[in-house]
């Protein structure tokens, strides 16, 4: 049976609404094996790519709030590092000046005693040199009168 009858290249007729059904059953064919799947997969994956995105802000957003809190807790530590450091000065500072008073008062102390034990020794020689020197000129009194003194 032929519909039309066409000299030209393309000829209608039953082969061709044949080929029309054989094409929308491959289509159908390659729909349910290939394109249907292929969907799937390709729905799949952007649903991953959308779950990775999340997950990679997420992470994201926890590091720059660890990194907050970090930052914070370095400041706090510096700060009652400082408030330390210049408390430990203060307090090594006040025993420098106590110890150095402490060390004049002793050497002062020291400097005292050691004045009067020098200046008892002065008094004692004196008194030797003194009797010694009476002793002597004594001896020389005699020596120049021949004759002794008695004191």
């Amino acid at each position: 049976m032929e519909i039309i009858s066409n000299v030209a290249l393309i000829s209608i007729n039953e082969t061709l609404i044949v080929q029309v059904i054989g094409f929308l059953i491959f289509l159908f064919v390659i729909n349910r094996i290939m394109f249907r799947p292929l969907r799937n997969v390709m729905s799949d994956r952007d649903i991953h790519i959308e779950r990775v995105k999340r997950d990679i802000t997420q992470a994201q957003e926890e590091v720059d709030s660890i990194t907050s809190q970090i930052q914070q807790q370095e400041s706090a530590t510096r700060k009652e590092a400082l408030e330390l450091k210049d408390n430990l000065e203060a307090t090594g500072s006040q025993q420098a000046k106590e110890i150095f008073e402490s060390v004049k008062k002793q050497i002062t102390a020291d400097r005292q005693k050691v004045q009067q034990e020098i200046e008892a020794r002065i008094a004692k020689e004196r008194k030797a040199v003194e009797k010694e020197s009476e002793a002597l000129a004594l001896n020389i009194i005699e020596k120049i009168t021949d004759r002794r003194q008695h004191l």
